[in-house]
């Protein structure tokens, strides 16, 4: 039987931290299922989160007007890419499934954290910009349901700052699905991933010290056989036409109550917890 292999991407300051229990909980399990757990802790490695020039060794095709992404790939095929993006790209190809860890929403002001503003912290928005290169994570051909990631998995397991109920459709902070959808959607699915069920931890902090943290927060290791996150397949979309929906999509949708996804709600309700669950 083939080890599975799961990187953990990790982003937070205090190891003494819930977040930091959750990882070492989310280890433990993850060997105890017999997986072969790969960890990039950014804070302790101190990992680049800025996209500049410092990325590429030797020298760069147009300095006059440098392009990140064209350089970038130029570097990747030419083996110039700086050495920390070169080793979280093996864990990549190594990895079936990537858990991107203690992403930390936060956003009350009375919490002693650092705010996130509805989004990762800075450290891992670096790694995505740095490490998710074009050409080695998605070209404009390979994106979507057909990217290069699409063999593989990847879920989020993060903390708010708020409860629960703020985080809903009718809470101060909105939907929490729609607070996703840049994330999952704009990001995992982009690249490919099968992107699974987040697993939230819902204000952390208003916990008594006592709490556990549980085994991926409670969450245990998704099966290989667990349905990810619907995303529309990019064959739906009319290349020719600016990536508009077929129309015989959209007529198909006329009669449905919800829209087809967060992103694309056709001017209709979210379906709900679309960004939450599987299969709803």
């Amino acid at each position: 039987m083939t080890t599975k292999t799961v990187l953990l991407v990790y982003a937070h300051q205090s190891a003494g931290s819930f977040n930091a229990a959750v990882k070492t909980a989310a280890v433990d399990e993850l060997k105890k299922q017999g997986c072969r757990v790969l960890v990039s802790d950014l804070y302790e490695v101190k990992f680049k989160a800025t996209a500049t020039e410092d990325d590429i060794t030797g020298a760069v095709k147009n300095p006059e007007h440098f392009c990140y992404g064209n350089e970038t790939m130029l570097a990747w095929q030419e083996a110039r890419l700086a050495s920390d993006i070169v080793d979280e790209h093996k864990k990549l190809k190594e990895a079936d499934l990537v858990i991107f860890q203690s992403l930390t929403i936060f956003i009350v002001n009375f919490l002693k954290f650092p705010m996130y503003w509805f989004s990762v912290p800075a450290i891992m928005k670096g790694w995505m910009d740095r490490v998710l290169t074009l050409g080695f994570a998605y070209t404009l051909e390979k994106r979507y349901s057909e990217g290069i990631f699409r063999d593989k998995k990847a879920m989020l397991s993060f903390t708010t700052g708020s409860h629960e109920t703020m985080f809903s459709s009718n809470g101060i902070n909105g939907d929490m699905n729609v607070t996703l959808w840049p994330i999952q959607n704009g990001v995992l699915n982009y690249c490919g991933f099968q992107v699974l069920a987040p697993q939230i931890f819902w204000a952390p902090t208003h916990l008594s010290p006592e709490a556990p943290a549980g085994p991926l927060g409670g969450r245990r290791p998704p099966p290989s056989n667990e349905a990810p996150l619907a995303f529309p397949p990019a064959d739906i979309f009319d290349k020719g036409k600016g990536f508009q929906l077929k129309p015989e999509v959209r007529e198909k949708q006329a009669d449905s109550p919800f829209g087809l996804t967060v992103g694309h709600h056709l001017e209709k309700p979210l379906p709900p917890q679309s960004q939450m669950k599987a299969g709803v």
